[in-house]
């Protein structure tokens, strides 16, 4: 099942410019959707060496076979090709000309951003949201099953086993999309990194302490991180620019994508070990800023998600701008809302009590409700208020879209 928000914002780019990009990691549907919306396009995989040969040795022929647009899955297997797009690409090419996809976001995306400013719409497709999963709507997966399991469509469907669908994923990604990022000589040592990251998910980043303990240079696990990033591994929550008038911490938190993969890298492999692992809440946590930045994605807007901490360790675990004012998120694992959850709750807005909406309490159980000023909310009731954060902050995104989408029409026409 797809998001009909990504749906929605590919369709929208598409009417807007004659080049768009969905990027993703591997195994989340891209040629899925791309396919299954664009069904009239010649579609060509760049994984598949004949073609990609094809494309690197004359790339304005590759193009030239495709007078009615094309999708190319997997671009980024062929640099060539986006030296060529802004020849062929001006006001005058159709919207929705030229679709590709791709599982890396390296430099060459923002290259290509910039030769081609305003003449290209990127959508990111994450895997899946919790509304788009039909056990947890059912109510039929528990959630430390869920997180063990992760959101990968491709892993739903496959009905492999768990741990061996990880295997084969960090195996592919390892052999295949690794070396297309960096020359790395012993992969066994960028696993290690990969493991101690998955360690400090939800934790402040700490470059230099990644570094000390894998056994690298400062700059070396600079560089691997950027990779990690760039292929939808991990993403960093950035802290609130406001400082409030006090000493905020101004280092991201690094958050794993995927549940799942983070429960393999961490060598948990039931849930019953899930549920009294050490990590579960950091685990959790993964999950709920993920749900929150999916939403946004899904609807082609991006950052806006953020952090609040002081050194006394006041302040909230997400925090988005709601008109105004901030909405604060706290984030507890237990199915139980305790009187420690509720004070943490209502201790989360003190860092700018002028300047916050009612807290919101994401916690482990299932029922939502109200409670002494507070907004409790069940874990599987995430996706309406995931929703109302991506509504609040699509408008913009929608306004930006609207000139351009408004020249495509005046060009077709």
């Amino acid at each position: 099942m797809t998001s009909q928000a990504i749906v929605s914002t590919v369709q929208r780019l598409a009417k807007a410019y004659p080049v768009v990009v969905v990027v993703g990691p591997r195994d989340v549907g891209k040629t899925t959707l791309v396919t299954a919306l664009f069904p009239e396009k010649a579609s060509v995989n760049l994984d598949n060496p004949a073609e990609r040969t094809v494309a690197e040795k004359d790339p304005r022929g590759f193009f030239d076979r495709f007078v009615n647009g094309v999708i190319i899955d997997e671009v980024q297997r062929c640099p060539k090709l986006f030296s060529y797009l802004p020849a062929l690409v001006n006001d005058a090419t159709p919207a929705g000309r030229y679709i590709f996809t791709a599982s890396q976001q390296c430099g060459w995306l923002t290259e290509i951003a910039q030769s081609l400013a305003g003449r290209i719409g990127i959508a990111q497709l994450l895997p899946l949201t919790l509304g788009e999963i039909t056990a947890v709507q059912e109510k039929s997966i528990s959630l430390d099953a869920l997180m063990l399991q992760g959101n990968f469509p491709a892993h739903y469907s496959s009905g492999t086993a768990t741990y061996d669908w990880f295997a084969r994923y960090m195996t592919t990604f390892l052999e295949r999309d690794l070396p297309q990022m960096l020359n790395i000589q012993d992969p066994s040592l960028f696993l290690r990194f990969l493991r101690l990251c998955a360690g400090r998910n939800g934790e402040v980043l700490n470059v230099s302490a990644l570094a000390g303990e894998t056994g690298i240079a400062h700059t070396t696990a600079a560089a691997w991180l950027s990779v990690l990033e760039a292929s939808y591994m991990v993403h960093l929550l950035q802290p609130y620019h406001n400082s409030f008038g006090k000493r905020s911490i101004k280092s991201p938190k690094l958050y794993f994508w995927d549940t799942g993969m983070l429960c393999w890298l961490l060598g948990i492999r039931s849930p019953e070990l899930l549920a009294v692992h050490p990590l579960r809440g950091a685990i959790f946590a993964s999950l709920v800023v993920g749900e929150f930045t999916k939403s946004l994605f899904n609807k082609g807007v991006t950052g806006n998600l953020f952090f609040w901490r002081d050194n006394n360790r006041v302040g909230t675990d997400l925090l988005f701008e709601s008109g105004t004012k901030l909405q604060p998120i706290t984030i507890k694992s237990g199915g139980t809302v305790t009187s420690d959850y509720i004070r943490a709750g209502l201790k989360s807005r003190r860092f700018a009590p002028e300047e916050t909406l009612q807290p919101w309490l994401i916690y482990g159980g299932d029922t939502s409700y109200p409670e002494n000023d507070l907004t409790v909310i069940g874990w599987r009731d995430m996706a309406y208020h995931t929703e109302h954060a991506a509504v609040v902050h699509s408008t913009k995104q929608y306004l930006q879209d609207f000139d351009a989408s408004a020249k495509a029409v005046l060009r077709v026409s």
